[in-house]
């Protein structure tokens, strides 16, 4: 039993938030750009926000790429330009633990400040809420890997999900048995960040993709009141002024 349930969370979940992330995001980027927003507060609590945002956007990103890099870089090629597992133990450890404690002060001024002001609290969504909790609780997670991974300095952990990460994207049947004994927060960790790329096509992360070049070939937004007080208004796509 144990080791299906190991099986499908580790070896066919991947897949299914993988599909749901890719082909999500593609019909929502493809179809409703426009909806990529969320209620404004802006003009509340300004300093907060752009304390909390700064830490939390340049956090997230070094961890975003530690991961990415750290985990689908094959793993000859560290060895053939001669970086040990040891050493990339604990580039992981400093500095993602670096970044793990800006991300952390950063998205605990935003959770404060989203929840804590009763204006932004009713201007804020259900996805607005719930997404900014499953960051931090991701967060806190990851933090906690850190004394764990301190007691597996030779890299040999970290090569086992190296190896669980690439297996599974090179579609290698059998990956998921890697990951049957590891540490129950690293499992936690790995599931939770597996379901925010599933739920990822359906909140503001979507805002991802909205790099500013993506604005250099789309079409004008025009947002047009009608006369005689109607409570609507029209939305209408107008060609880009030349």
């Amino acid at each position: 039993m144990y080791e299906a349930l190991n099986h499908i969370v580790f070896g066919w979940y991947p897949y299914l938030c993988l599909t749901v992330f890719l082909l999500g995001s593609w019909l929502r980027f493809d179809r409703e750009q426009y909806s990529w927003r969320s209620g404004s507060s802006q003009l509340l609590r300004r300093r907060q926000l752009m304390w909390g945002s700064n830490l939390f956007h340049v956090g997230i990103l070094v961890i975003f790429l530690g991961h990415f890099v750290g985990l689908l870089t094959p793993i000859w090629i560290f060895d053939a330009i001669g970086i040990s597992h040891e050493f990339k133990q604990w580039m992981a450890i400093i500095v993602g633990g670096v970044a793990g404690i800006a991300c952390f002060v950063g998205i605990t001024l935003l959770v404060h400040r989203r929840l804590f002001d009763a204006r932004i609290r009713r201007t804020s969504s259900f996805g607005d809420i719930a997404v900014l909790l499953m960051l931090y609780a991701q967060l806190v997670l990851g933090l906690l890997t850190i004394p764990i991974s301190l007691q597996h300095l030779n890299g040999e952990e970290m090569v086992r999900f190296m190896t669980w990460a690439q297996g599974i994207l090179t579609l290698q049947p059998g990956v998921s048995s890697l990951i049957a004994d590891a540490n129950p927060i690293f499992k936690l960790h790995l599931f939770l960040g597996m379901t925010i790329f599933l739920v990822f096509p359906f909140t503001r992360l979507v805002h991802i993709w909205s790099a500013p070049v993506w604005y250099l070939g789309r079409r004008g937004y025009q947002v047009v009141r009608a006369r005689g007080g109607a409570s609507h208004t029209i939305a209408s796509r107008v060609q880009a002024a030349e």
